[in-house]
């Protein structure tokens, strides 16, 4: 296959772009040229901002592609953009959408792809929904060929999965080291759904060039549900200390929290919601997918790649005081009413 990614070297895409160039496709990335060093072998590189649809209509010119799939489009203008780009230019158009975009609070914790979409708490998710719209009415109207994907929390070595967390999920690994309290939202025991980018990329790539993902929604996760608190103490485990978990709601914490946190979303609109995810219309489309890396170990590679790399140990200053800060009132909150029961 002829693919083209817009992105390809991301969380979620790197994998893909690895997997696609393994197959022995004739595998393009187009991107702004940054992270040119890091394609696999023989990965071409197409240099544009997607942004500017002059500069991307010239960087493609006349090719034609099987495949192609973008990792960075989150609104219906970026998707506007690309059927107008890529319209008689590609036999399959892949939008990557998002899980959170499923109704919220959810009806049934069950997620299957007719899940109705509705996002009240998330700006992002309703982008998502309008940008998924768009193209399915592109399809219905005129036949553009898309595909949507809906991944749920992919993460990589280069992620950890955290839920109450700055700019950087580091600061938390690094209270964990230093053997402060970490938070977790409400009681932690709600279920949820890690996928490891490598499995993911087995599914997505298992839909690329499937004439019948087209027009279909689809998403893409593994099939193993653990609980916050199972995630929190796996990563607690890897480095070697205990974990102090302090439980707070999610409506205390959004309350609480700088807007930059963007809790609202990343909690109410997401992973204060327990999911389990309905697989079966992705094993119809891909028969042999199988997720086969348990939340354990992905979670301790990452945990090894962080303390290899110290360049990725970026800390979030303000995070770490607004979690003592929050700590501390909720302990002098307790030691009063305690006093004032007695």
């Amino acid at each position: 296959m002829k693919i083209l990614l817009i992105g390809g070297t991301g969380v979620i895409s790197a994998d893909i772009t690895k997997l696609a160039a393994e197959k022995k496709n004739e595998v393009y990335v187009l991107n702004r040229g940054k992270t040119a060093s890091a394609l696999p072998y023989g990965v071409q590189s197409l240099v544009a901002d997607i942004k500017d649809e002059q500069q991307t209509a010239a960087a493609i010119g006349d090719m034609h592609f099987d495949v192609v799939a973008d990792f960075i489009a989150f609104t219906e203008e970026d998707v506007a953009r690309d059927v107008r780009l890529f319209t008689g230019k590609t036999d399959q158009y892949i939008f990557i959408s998002s899980a959170s975009a499923y109704q919220k609070p959810p009806v049934d914790y069950i997620i299957t792809e007719s899940t109705p979409l509705s996002n009240p708490y998330w700006l992002y998710s309703r982008n998502k929904i309008a940008g998924e719209s768009y193209l399915m009415e592109q399809f219905r109207h005129s036949g553009f060929p898309v595909t949507i994907v809906r991944p749920s929390h992919t993460y990589c070595k280069r992620s950890l999965p955290l839920a109450v967390k700055g700019a950087s999920a580091w600061t938390v690994a690094k209270r964990i080291l230093e053997e402060k309290q970490v938070m977790i939202q409400g009681d932690g025991n709600s279920l949820w759904t890690l996928t490891h980018s490598s499995d993911f990329a087995k599914g997505f790539y298992g839909l690329m060039g499937n004439i019948h993902a087209i027009g279909q929604a689809v998403h893409i996760t593994s099939d193993e549900t653990v609980t916050w608190n199972q995630i929190y103490g796996i990563i607690a485990r890897a480095l070697g200390k205990p974990l102090h978990a302090v439980h707070i709601s999610s409506d205390f914490l959004v309350a609480a929290a700088p807007e930059r946190f963007d809790f609202e979303g990343a909690l109410l609109g997401d992973k204060s919601n327990p999911v389990v995810f309905d697989n079966s219309k992705l094993k119809r489309l891909v028969p042999d997918f199988c997720a086969t890396v348990r939340a354990d170990v992905g979670l301790t590679e990452s945990v090894a790649y962080f303390l290899q790399n110290p360049q990725l140990q970026k800390e979030d200053t303000d995070f770490d005081i607004w979690c003592d800060t929050i700590l501390k009132a909720r302990s002098n909150a307790l030691a009063e009413i305690i006093q004032t029961v007695k």
